[in-house]
Formats: structure tokens, C-alpha cells, sequence
């Protein structure tokens, strides 16, 4: 092969590597520009399977638009009218009700603590500043409303441009939504012609893994909250709805929201009501909705679908907004997402390989040995110096049979 044949090739690699490191940096500076558009499209890629379902029922696209964005808007209104005040007065009861955490853990936790595990840790134990410092802060803020407006009013400047975004968002999830499908052909028809069906198939898992997830599991989180804090209020806990809308936040991975509100809840009705009828209810809510979740809500919202793994999308998340900041943490899923896919499709081209050597015959010789190599009941193969735990065998210190 004759090294024109080769620089073509080389060229374009080093081509793409440019755009892609000029695409990194172009982003990293536009960040914060970029954040409204950046929750545009996905507000637009939410609606979007609503709208095709509309569409496909006989309407056309701009009245299933309409439709879409205007369900949306009015859930995203009504969600910010009610749930905002609740949770800020859900938040000031927490403050206020912190002494009385304190005065639990110093005066009845450690206690029992030192009786049952024989340990000093009195000298450990002092929440009394803490609990000043929270408070403190709290009331200097006024709330959350104070602490928000308060910082976006110090500039005049800078409220302008928290409107402009704040008003952009609907704006361009609009225009999004209209006319996704033609931006998307566009860039699909600027593909070179050789990679447009691997980009375009990666594309489309791409879509499939993160739909999976978000559309799925935020079903899943949204019904969790909900039956977390609707019980739990039931069960007489003053703080029941900003536990159940916390652990349902954190239900994305599995038995972390169970885990994390059954502790607060406990914690909270044994510091309020102290008795076992309470802490039994607060049990009895967690178990009903983590059967809920295992029976109804996972196999009707999530299926079969593919989801990416509770750790790459912890891990996402962190690294975007290390990175790139709320922006980051926008596009970590997505990012994700397509990370997961490509790695799928490299490996089914590393199977495929003349590397791999799928295509070539293993000498009888080499099957053979590795067909000797002793396997346990498990499956689980044992060194060669080292024989099978079983009875009578010779064993690490064991001079076997004489």
C-alpha cells in the first residue's frame, strides 16, 4: 500500500480529532449561554414521544406541539405554585424543629448507645452549634425565596439576564419542539456519506438507552415521592413530605431512596412521637411503596427498556459539573448515554476483529489443555497448583499422602 493511499485517511482522523477538541473548547466557553438552550432541548425531547403519538392519531405536528407544550407548561406552573411554598415551609419546620434533634441524640441515642455497646461517645456528640449555625444562616436568608431573589437583585445586571434566560427556556423548547425533526435531518444531510449509518444508528440507541432511563426511572421517581410523602404525612411525621420527595429523588438508584428516607423517617418519628405504633406505620409506608416499585412501577414505566447504571450515572453527573459546572450536569446523561453505546459498538467491533480472531480455529493442542484446567461446582476455575476445596484433597500446609 503506497502512502497517498494512507494520508487521505489519516488526515480526516486528525480532521475529526480537531473538531471534536474545537467543539470541547467552544462549549467549555459558552457555558453559561448555553444553559437554557441546553434545558430547551430537553424539555423538547421529553415531549417529543407525545407529540409523535398525537401526530400519529391524525393531527398535525404544530397542533400536537401545541397540545404538548401547553400540558407542559401548565405542569411545570402548577408544580413551582404548589410545591415551592410547601417545601420552604417544610424546610423552616426542619430548622425549627432541630433542637429538638439535638436534645434526641445527646439525651436518649447516645445514651442507649453507651448502655448497649459499652462506648464513650458523649465527648463526641454536640450538635448544639451546628444546629445555632443552621438556624442562623436560615433567618438571615428569610427562606428560599429571599436567599433567590436576594442574590439576583444585588445587580441589575444580573437579574436582566436571570429573566431573559428564565424566559428564554419556554421560548426556545417551543421552537424545539416545532421543528426538532427538520434541525435533526439537516445535520443528519452534513454527515459524510461513509459514517452517516453508524452515526445514525448510534444516534439511535443513544436515544433508546437514555429514554430508558430518564423517562422511565422519572416516572418512577415522581410516584415514590409521591407515595413516600403521602403516607408518611398519614403516619403523623411533621417532615413526612420533604422525606418522601427527598428519598423519592434519590430512588434513581436502587435502594438508595428506600435507604436514606426509612433512615430520616425513623429518626424523625422517633424524635417526635417515641413509640412503636408510629415506627411501625413509617416501616409499613417504605415496604408498600418498595413493593409498588418491584411489581407495578419498574415493569409498567421502566420494562425492558435499557437504562444506564446507577454508578456512570453517579459518576456522570460529578464529573460534568466538575467540569463544565450546571452545564456539565445537564449534559451528563446524554453524554453518558452515548458513552455506553459507543463502547457497546466497540466491542462488538473488537469481537469482529481480526484481533479478536473469532474467524480462527484454536489448535486441539491449547483446547485441550484448557479443558483440563480443573472447574469448581460453580463453574469458578482453580489454579493449577491448587486443587478443588473437597475432602481429602491436598490443600496450602496439607504434606498430602505419604
Amino acid at each position: 500500500m503506497t502512502t497517498e493511499s494512507i494520508n487521505p485517511l489519516s488526515d480526516r482522523r486528525w480532521h475529526w480529532l480537531a473538531l471534536a477538541g474545537g467543539l470541547g473548547v467552544l462549549l467549555w466557553l459558552l457555558g453559561p449561554v448555553l444553559t437554557p438552550f441546553v434545558i430547551a432541548a430537553l424539555l423538547a425531547w421529553l415531549g417529543e414521544p407525545l407529540v409523535a403519538r398525537i401526530q400519529r392519531g391524525g393531527r398535525s405536528r404544530g397542533t400536537g406541539v401545541i397540545l404538548v407544550f401547553s400540558l407542559m407548561s401548565g405542569v411545570v406552573v402548577l408544580a413551582l405554585l404548589l410545591l415551592v411554598p410547601l417545601i420552604e415551609r417544610q424546610v423552616a419546620q426542619l430548622v425549627d424543629w432541630l433542637p429538638r434533634l439535638g436534645a434526641w441524640i445527646t439525651g436518649t441515642a447516645v445514651p442507649w448507645l453507651e448502655g448497649r455497646f459499652d462506648l464513650r461517645l458523649a465527648g463526641y456528640f454536640d450538635p448544639t452549634q451546628i444546629i445555632e449555625l443552621l438556624k442562623a444562616h436560615w433567618q438571615e436568608a428569610g427562606g428560599i425565596a429571599a436567599t433567590v431573589f436576594g442574590g439576583v437583585s444585588k445587580s441589575g445586571l444580573a437579574i436582566l439576564g436571570w429573566i431573559a434566560n428564565l424566559t428564554l427556556i419556554p421560548v426556545v423548547a417551543f421552537y424545539f419542539m416545532r421543528d426538532g425533526r427538520d434541525m435533526l435531518h439537516r445535520v443528519r444531510d452534513l454527515l459524510p456519506r461513509p459514517i452517516e449509518p453508524v452515526v445514525v444508528r448510534l444516534a439511535k440507541e443513544s436515544d433508546q438507552v437514555l429514554g430508558g432511563f430518564i423517562r422511565g426511572q422519572l416516572s418512577v421517581m415522581i410516584s415514590l415521592g409521591f407515595i413516600y410523602a403521602t403516607g408518611l404525612t398519614l403516619a403523623g411525621v411533621d417532615l413526612g413530605i420533604l422525606i418522601g420527595i427527598v428519598a423519592g429523588l434519590v430512588s434513581f438508584v436502587p435502594y438508595l431512596g428506600a435507604v436514606v428516607g426509612v433512615g430520616a423517617a425513623v429518626i424523625a418519628t422517633l424524635v417526635q412521637h417515641g413509640d412503636w405504633q408510629h415506627l411501625l406505620m413509617v416501616l409499613a409506608v417504605f415496604s408498600v411503596g418498595q413493593t409498588i416499585e418491584s411489581f407495578f412501577l419498574t415493569p409498567w414505566l421502566v420494562g425492558d427498556k435499557i437504562g444506564l447504571h446507577p454508578v456512570a450515572v453517579i459518576f456522570a453527573i460529578m464529573a460534568g459539573g466538575q467540569l463544565f459546572g450546571f452545564l456539565g450536569v445537564l449534559l451528563a446523561l446524554p453524554v453518558a448515554a452515548v458513552g455506553v453505546v459507543v463502547m457497546r459498538y466497540v466491542h462488538e467491533r473488537y469481537t469482529e476483529s481480526r484481533l479478536y480472531g473469532a474467524d480462527e480455529e484454536v489448535p486441539d493442542s491449547v483446547q485441550e489443555a484448557a479443558d483440563a484446567v480443573p472447574v469448581g461446582p460453580e463453574g469458578d476455575e482453580f489454579p493449577a497448583d491448587v486443587g478443588p476445596p473437597s475432602g481429602g484433597a491436598s490443600g496450602p500446609g496439607d504434606p498430602g499422602p505419604k
